[in-house]
């Protein structure tokens, strides 16, 4: 190996940083524990280190000690849930993406009487739990399943569609190219709905698969993004793998590479990228070390009253 490319921008978007300073001020403010819906982002690393700070994940509000910290994950929650955490006596803070809460905004805006939404995304993803939840909508995952939708079971005169945040951008537009033509007065909001980090992040991956014999995207298996972007390195016409750390790379993926792509996902803190660079370093001698930046990310968002 001759070169390893470092894709820009990867790893921590603008919502995963927020919801971890939430956590952190939450923590200092009232100590441990602190109790979340669910795993705070998608990544294992940063689960098992909120977990030795005294972060107690559960999604049973009920049986949380009365007057506990309670905090929603970036994923956001259903209306339900958010009933249901309400109704107990805990101290509830928001940590949910503001961008699924556009998505779920939306939601709310397009469930208007003789309406039909259809939603893109992933089956059993916490964000798409909890987008669901806001009103009907009927869950699209793949071009194939707008195939088997019945024109007979759709009346309704505004028909609408919504998607998660952490698709691929390519798949969902063919998704949405097929509703449409199926259903040419279907409408989309003013924004797309798939994040701005997402897109980013797809968009250096394609290009770094251009330059590279092999592609390593840092993340976990249950994290979205970070195989949309496996998915999106291949479609690409590159090789490309999801890993954790170094040691999950059998070694023959190694030969003939001479030029080495790294990237990583929006929740994966880049203390394990250059964990990763350390070690590729240590394993092969003399690596040039170059980073292919196709733009600048400036997004902050504000935080909530803790």
């Amino acid at each position: 190996m001759k070169q390893i490319i470092l894709a820009a921008p990867r790893g921590p978007c603008a919502g995963v940083n927020r919801a971890l300073e939430i956590v952190e001020q939450a923590l200092q403010k009232y100590g441990a524990p602190i109790y979340v819906n669910h795993e705070l982002v998608h990544n294992r690393y940063v689960v098992e280190d909120l977990t030795r700070q005294g972060v107690i994940f559960s999604r049973e509000p009920e049986s949380i000690p009365a007057g506990s910290i309670y905090l929603f994950s970036a994923h956001g929650v259903s209306p339900t849930f958010r009933a249901r955490v309400k109704n107990c006596d805990l101290h509830l803070i928001d940590a949910t993406c503001p961008l699924v809460t556009k998505v779920h905004d939306e939601a709310k805006k397009f469930a208007v009487h003789d309406s039909y939404i259809f939603f893109i995304g992933h089956r059993g993803h916490p964000e798409v739990e909890g987008t669901m939840g806001v009103t009907k909508m009927h869950l699209v995952e793949s071009v194939a399943d707008v195939a088997k939708i019945d024109l007979k079971d759709i009346s309704a005169e505004n028909i609408f569609v919504l998607t998660q945040t952490t698709l691929s951008v390519d798949e969902t537009t063919d998704i949405i190219a097929a509703l449409k033509h199926k259903f040419p007065q279907i409408k989309t909001p003013p924004a797309k709905d798939i994040c701005y980090a997402t897109t980013n992040r797809q968009k250096a991956i394609k290009e770094l698969a251009q330059l590279c014999d092999l592609i390593l995207v840092v993340g976990s298996r249950n994290s979205s993004n970070s195989n949309r972007l496996v998915e999106a390195a291949e479609r690409s016409g590159a090789k490309a793998i999801l890993i954790e750390k170094l040691a999950d790379v059998p070694e023959s993926y190694f030969t003939n590479v001479k030029t080495l792509g790294v990237s990583s996902g929006a929740s994966v803190p880049e203390v394990l990228v250059q964990q990763l660079i350390s070690e590729l370093q240590k394993m092969f001698s003399d690596i040039e070390i170059q980073n292919l930046e196709i733009l600048k990310e400036k997004v902050i968002f504000a935080l909530p009253t803790i």
